[in-house]
């Protein structure tokens, strides 16, 4: 069942659904925009630009999770997240910026900044700081599901049941973040498409989304111009999976989907505004 109703990241409210998630990587290695916004400044242009665009919210990240990936020293991490959250917000001050980290001091410093968001791929696993700094801070959370690390997380993945698993897992750490002291007011849920999951599991996830949704707190989906559209479309570049990506949000928005994480915001805004309109219209 669609979550939709709003979901608070601080003293914001973001919803009613579509959601878009706009991504800002200050890093040499992602694995689509390698280097295009590594520097506070750069960042900032990449931001304004996806606000125009319609994104309500802005996630920095500075530590790339492509498969394969090494992780950086947190103290480069702050580094680059920290400026370029700061010049984001000097030029709007009123966007919504998230913090796609799983270490509490980058994050920390971050909220610190004026971020409003922490994008957890380790689903508040990664650093037993994270649960009580977000709970003080009454920041907006993703909960992401993913096996292993992003250095191991594509070794041969296997799942008996990868909807039910993947399901169980994001209840529980909903569970534990509640126990700990977060509002479940400010929790999103992440199945996490291409951690840690073949193409036929992520196609397994975005068929059943609704099961995930059935949890009980608003879903954000992340597909974008990743590797696996590449296989089911032949795009080899990330850049040409846009596409892909836009029919992958399209279907997630119609299986419950609240919350979209784009390298693309102006065609998957325009995309699901048709489908929510259609929604709008044919709802009893």
């Amino acid at each position: 069942m669609a979550h939709t109703g709003t979901v608070r990241a601080g003293d914001r409210r973001l919803g009613p659904r579509p959601v878009l998630m706009g991504i800002v990587n200050v890093t040499p290695d992602s694995f689509s925009d390698a280097g295009e916004a590594f520097s506070a400044e750069r960042a900032a242009e990449r931001a304004l630009r996806l606000l125009e665009e319609g994104a309500d919210v802005i996630d920095v990240g500075g530590e790339s999770t492509r498969p394969g990936a090494d992780p950086v020293p947190v103290g480069e991490e702050i580094r680059r997240v920290v400026p370029a959250i700061r010049e984001i917000l000097a030029e709007r001050p009123e966007a919504v910026v998230s913090v796609d980290t799983y270490r509490s001091e980058t994050a920390e410093a971050a909220l610190e900044a004026g971020a409003l968001m922490v994008n957890d791929i380790t689903a508040l696993r990664g650093d037993p700081r994270m649960a009580r700094l977000v709970a003080e801070a009454g920041c907006g959370v993703v909960l992401m599901h993913m096996r292993g690390t992003p250095k191991t997380m594509q070794r041969d993945p296997r799942y008996e049941d990868v909807v039910g698993e993947v399901r169980e897992f994001l209840a529980g750490r909903a569970e534990a973040a509640v126990a700990a002291g977060v509002d479940p007011g400010c929790i999103l849920l992440d199945p996490g498409i291409g951690f840690g999951k073949t193409l036929e599991h992520n196609l397994a996830l975005l068929g059943r989304l609704d099961a995930i949704a059935g949890v009980g707190f608003p879903v954000l989906v992340g597909t974008s111009r990743k590797g696996f559209l590449g296989k089911i479309t032949g795009a080899q570049s990330p850049k040409e999976r846009v596409f892909g990506t836009v029919a992958t949000s399209v279907l997630a928005y119609g299986r419950g989907a609240f919350a979209f994480r784009v390298h693309d915001v102006r065609a998957n805004r325009e995309a699901l505004r048709v489908a929510a309109a259609v929604e709008e219209v044919s709802s009893p």
